[in-house]
């Protein structure tokens, strides 16, 4: 609590600056980081001064049965407070307290894997306002019957990203399709992929921080199209940046802003180059430890069964329910709980 206390109140210095406000998007994430910092320290805070004064009562309460009755109801129920708000240290990840930046990327399945990737987003922008989180969606592919190809979106909110990364990886769909007109059962993929949002720095289109180089970057403006899908509104504020060297290509377009757009593709491609830089790190550790394993696209996550029943199931911690329309419907908690237990015990 002395450490939130700290960053609370040096929030509170940045925010009461004069020219605080010049960088609009800057000074609306720090503002709703010290909002869900602030509202987080009071809820630790009130249960503190709730277990003083039970503390306190305990003391003078030993001949008296109805204030001992009055004493132990109370503590059950700070008891229940104390597990919700203690779920937040299984949030131990060094950019789990980040913004997070998730993609969903169509896979194997034609239209069935990009309406199933619709569905996912749905499933997660759901998940987000039930949780408080800013959603906003910086890249979209249409899929060219249904759904989406692909989909980009910036999480912003405190432990977002330590909420959201239980999700990386392929995501199973069977379910009897919509679009088939013999009601045949369909598997569709898609790939979830969830990064960390980096400090913003001074200037957050420089190729700066986790090691870019000017010579490493192509960076290509293009026409896009405008909200609505209007070909009137098409403008060249789209931006795509290749990174040379890794072959990396992140491409926006949803801003109508060029210097937005660019922004959010740096914001991604920074985060793109910490996951491959860490995942070396721990490829080398797993290899000197005799139990390397080669990451591939083909390991599932989780799996969503429609038909012949009802089940969804997660393929690393063996956690399942049947009730698939509550998951769907954006309440994937007990999922995160399980993999953040998971990855601990590991």
């Amino acid at each position: 609590m002395d450490k939130s206390q700290k960053e609370i109140s040096k929030l509170e210095q940045e925010i009461f600056q004069p020219d605080f406000w010049q960088e609009a998007n800057r000074a609306k994430a720090i503002s709703k980081k010290y909002e869900d910092l602030k509202k987080e320290f009071d809820q630790w805070r009130i249960l503190k001064n709730e277990i003083d004064d039970l503390s306190e009562l305990a003391e003078v309460a030993e001949n008296d049965e109805n204030l001992a009755k009055e004493i132990n109801e109370k503590f059950t129920k700070a008891e229940k407070k104390f597990s919700k708000l203690e779920f937040q240290v299984l949030f131990s990840g060094v950019h789990d307290k980040n913004n997070a930046i998730l993609s969903i990327h169509a896979g194997t399945g034609g239209v069935d894997a990009q309406d199933w990737a619709e569905i996912l987003l749905r499933m997660y922008l759901r998940f987000c306002e039930i949780h408080g989180f800013e959603a906003r969606v910086i890249d979209k592919s249409a899929g060219s019957e249904a759904g989406v190809k692909s989909v980009v979106v910036e999480v912003i909110g405190r432990h977002a990203y330590g909420w959201l990364r239980s999700e990386n990886g392929v995501h199973r769909l069977v379910r009897i399709s919509p679009f088939d007109a013999e009601k045949m059962r369909h598997t569709s993929f898609a790939l979830v992929e969830v990064l960390p949002e980096l400090a913003e720095e001074k200037d957050p289109s420089a190729p700066a921080g986790i090691g870019l180089k000017d010579s490493d970057l192509r960076i290509e403006v293009m026409r896009a199209g405008g909200h609505g899908g209007q070909s009137v509104n098409t403008t060249d504020s789209a931006v795509r940046i290749t990174h040379i060297p890794t072959g990396i290509v992140v491409k926006c377009q949803n801003e109508r802003s060029q210097l937005q757009n660019k922004n959010n593709a740096f914001k991604i491609l920074k985060a793109k180059l910490l996951k491959i830089s860490e995942e070396k790190e721990s490829e080398e550790i797993k290899k000197i430890k005799g139990d390397y394993q080669k990451a591939e696209w083909g390991n599932q996550a989780r799996s969503y069964v429609m038909q012949p029943y009802k089940l969804v199931k997660d393929h690393r911690t063996n956690y399942e329910t049947p009730d698939i329309d509550r998951v769907l419907n954006g309440e994937i908690d007990d999922f995160v709980e399980n993999y953040l237990r998971y990855k601990i015990a590991k």
